[in-house]
């Protein structure tokens, strides 16, 4: 079998990478790496040193149309900082920033845990997309790096189990049961990611998390917080720092 994986150039995905190398070998893998206006092209770049190391075909879609209205504070042409902070203090304080900043998300519920950086139905569309890409090239299986962590208090709703359930039937009967997708830690935390990508060697010193765009990880927006956390409780230090 022949499988795609979307590879955004971070841990979860870099790790997802080589698991699908090892599963199937790199010349049956294929990385899809997906621009969708966001502020930097670090991550890019992060995946293209990735794709490299493992000798896999990369591949690469342009979705930044589609999410030109959004507000998220992760795009480039939102006008909104990025958070600082953990996800848990951002969802506690979201009502400040739907108040403040989020006006064009059309929504005051103050039970809405979601976060700034949230990029509407983001993994719908990359799964959506990657399919049509997957059965043009005969992978019957896509794999994402969704995890617990982005999945908790629902701050990445497009993270959770029952989203990956409803998205892999729907891609399964779309593509007449030729594609599926697979989201191998979507029951993990990033430190259970961390700890098997540690197994596997993934080159971790060519990934990149932080949401700036900055020559060095900024340390205190809610993606870096999480990434030092994944690697400390494993009791090692960041390659990449």
């Amino acid at each position: 079998m022949k499988a795609l994986v979307l590879a955004s150039g971070g841990v979860d995905s870099s790790t997802a990478l080589a698991m699908a190398v090892e599963k199937y070998g790199k010349t049956n893998v294929y990385a899809l790496s997906i621009s969708y206006g966001q502020k930097h092209d670090k991550e890019i770049e992060a995946a293209k040193k990735v794709a490299e190391y493992y000798g896999v075909e990369q591949r690469f879609l342009d979705l930044s149309l589609i999410f030109k209205d959004s507000a998220s504070s992760l795009l480039k042409d939102s006008g909104i900082d990025i958070p600082k902070g953990s996800y848990a203090a951002q969802q506690v304080d979201f009502t400040k920033y739907n108040e403040a900043d989020l006006t064009n998300r059309n929504t005051t519920d103050s039970e809405n845990n979601l976060i700034s950086t949230y990029v509407p139905f983001r993994n719908g569309l990359f799964l959506a997309g990657a399919a049509s890409i997957a059965q043009s090239l005969g992978c019957g299986v896509i794999l994402y790096g969704a995890h617990a962590d982005d999945a908790a208090g629902a701050a990445y709703p497009d993270c959770t189990p029952e989203f990956n359930e409803a998205m892999n039937k729907s891609i399964i009967e779309g593509t007449g049961h030729e594609v599926h997708i697979e989201a191998p830690f979507v029951n993990k935390t990033k430190a259970d990611i961390v700890k098997i990508g540690l197994g596997l060697k993934v080159p971790y010193e060519y990934t990149w998390s932080c949401y700036e765009g900055g020559d060095k990880p900024c340390g205190v927006c809610a993606t870096c917080i999480d990434r030092a956390k994944a690697f400390a409780d494993n009791g090692v230090g960041d390659p990449a720092q």
